[in-house]
């Protein structure tokens, strides 16, 4: 199986959606500043979860770009020792993109994203069979925890958003009626209550 690094650059992203990476072949890398003493337990917690594939990369010292850069020696080490594995970058900043220009032209996967929930394993196939929808849906709304939505209009604009806002109004009312056939959902006058599968 394909490896698939995640370096973070945590300057510039504080990603909320860590736990998406606990099932697969993710191998984390979290980029820190030397000022950068604290994170969140959250995500602590979650990066613990992901136990001998998430490792901390300190700076350091301070320096115009250092992170960065620290990020490009990562990866080219990396990519040295393992030519078949993807390298997800996680970075607002678009000066990486040069750098996967290049290691694209040089046979290596690679690829820049603002937020884990886009990194392509993660992704809904939009084009897939309404089979695959509805479990990606399934998925989406365990993952909201208690965030999810409570009328059916809310859902169908939160479904809207995950598939990218390419599918067609018949579509959502047809992954709608999926989702209650399924008995994961249930509505009650406006209401909606869920029944999800519970995650270990």
């Amino acid at each position: 199986m394909k490896t698939n690094y995640v370096p973070i650059d945590y300057e510039n992203v504080q990603p909320t959606d860590m736990g998406l990476l606990r099932d697969g072949s993710f191998k984390v890398r979290l980029f820190l500043g030397p000022n950068q003493s604290r994170i969140p337990v959250s995500l602590a917690t979650a990066l613990q979860a992901l136990g001998r594939d998430a490792e901390y990369v300190v700076l350091e010292a301070a320096g115009s770009n250092a992170l960065d850069f620290h990020i490009a020696y990562y990866v080219g080490v990396l990519s040295a020792h393992e030519p078949s594995a993807f390298f997800h970058i996680i970075s607002k900043d678009t000066g990486f993109d040069p750098l996967i220009q290049h290691l694209k032209g040089k046979g290596v996967l690679a690829q820049r994203s603002t937020r884990i929930a886009d990194i392509p394993p993660l992704k809904p196939d939009l084009f897939s069979t309404s089979d695959k929808q509805t479990e990606a849906a399934i998925a989406y709304l365990v993952r909201l925890k208690a965030a999810k939505p409570r009328t059916q209009k809310t859902l169908l604009g939160t479904l809207h958003v995950l598939f990218k806002k390419e599918l067609s109004e018949g579509q959502l009312s047809a992954l709608f009626a999926s989702l209650r056939k399924r008995g994961v959902v249930t509505i009650e006058g406006t209401k909606l209550s869920y029944n999800l599968p519970t995650v270990p």
